[in-house]
């Protein structure tokens, strides 16, 4: 699964087809925000287009978490399905262009960050697309990229309509864009950008001249060639998903069986409950030292904040010392020999 986040009119949907050579159901294109929902373009036996929230509850479908998100997300949510050899390899996830400005004060209906989280653990991979013209971070796309934090390993950043600047504006846009991006996403590594000009027109080289012609060729097709690979390590990805979801259980088993351990047998638990969530940033540091975790494993504290305050800390269970040793079993032992087992069908 492939999934295109952007700012409105940076060219996602025309990539998409660009991709694929042909229209699919329910594409829209044109200069405003267009697309105003998700869309999962899927291989089907026909061209047809399938609301939401018949979708979230399709068995034979990847979709049935998205029901947490709510009707008025499912309204906003569509599956087209067309014959397609591309699409029995890859799953296309079309979404609407994030807002900019005064527009972004207009909540949307759902929790458009929390959806973009979803899709980021499920897919393979995420594309960024930016436009030359609009390379401002909105406070909407700066909250979309830090909810793919985790997931940096399937972020790959498409300066696209590249051609519509000469070659010393393009050399501007690109710094500028790499100055953006570190400042939003907080990392010390350089993240790959690819620059071309995803449409089915004729790249325009009276701007870029014929060495960018040349330059867009190569770029596309390293692009290409990673979204190639994106079927071939699916298998890898599974694993190291599920790898990666069983050492957050493990971690959320020590933070729930510590916070457990510091209420009160009897009186003030409410009290407790509250210092304990201001204080969590410490409570983490205790159960750092205590088990020797790696800091980077653990949760984001405001979240976690947020979330703990809807619960009551003394209702926790206990650590099971028998249940965290059969998940370390798991991870140390069982993983490697599936591996081991485990041979890749496009190998």
């Amino acid at each position: 699964m492939v999934m295109l986040l952007g700012q409105y009119s940076t060219g996602k949907t025309t990539f998409i087809k660009h991709l694929l050579r042909c229209d699919y159901p329910g594409a829209h294109i044109g200069p405003e925000p267009t697309t105003d929902r998700f869309v999962a373009v899927m291989s089907g036996p026909d061209e047809r287009s399938i609301p939401g929230n018949t979708v979230a509850v399709d068995a034979d479908m990847p979709f049935s978490g998205l029901t947490t998100f709510g009707g008025s997300f499912l309204s906003k949510f569509q599956c087209s399905q067309l014959p397609h050899p591309l699409l029995d390899e890859i799953t296309f996830v079309d979404t609407p262009g994030v807002l900019s400005g005064e527009k972004q004060r207009t909540q949307r209906s759902y929790d458009f960050t929390g959806v973009i989280s979803w899709f980021a653990a499920k897919c393979d991979l995420i594309l960024l697309l930016f436009d030359p013209h609009k390379l401002d971070i909105s406070d909407e796309f700066k909250r979309v990229i830090a909810s793919l934090r985790g997931h940096d390993d399937k972020i790959r950043v498409v300066l696209n309509k590249a051609d519509q600047v000469d070659t010393q504006q393009l050399m501007r846009v690109y710094g500028a864009l790499m100055w953006s991006l570190g400042k939003v996403l907080n990392t010390p590594e350089v993240m790959r950008v690819y620059i071309g000009s995803f449409n089915d027109k004729p790249i325009n080289d009276s701007f870029i001249g014929p060495f960018g012609a040349e330059l867009f060729e190569k770029e596309q097709n390293d692009l290409l060639a990673d979204l190639v690979d994106v079927p071939k390590k699916a298998c890898d990805r599974r694993i190291n998903e599920f790898v990666k979801r069983a050492r957050a259980a493990k971690m959320h088993a020590y933070i729930m069986s510590h916070l457990k351990k510091e209420m009160p047998a009897m009186m003030g638990k409410a009290k407790a409950q509250q210092r304990l969530i201001d204080n969590l940033e410490d409570e983490f540091a205790k159960v750092q030292r205590e088990f020797h975790l790696p800091p980077g494993d653990f949760p984001n504290v405001e979240h976690f904040r947020e979330v703990l305050s809807g619960y009551s800390i003394d209702k926790f269970e206990k650590l099971k010392p028998k249940m965290i040793q059969a998940v370390d079993d798991m991870l140390g032992y069982e993983i490697p020999e599936l591996l081991k087992k485990f041979r890749n069908p496009y190998d």
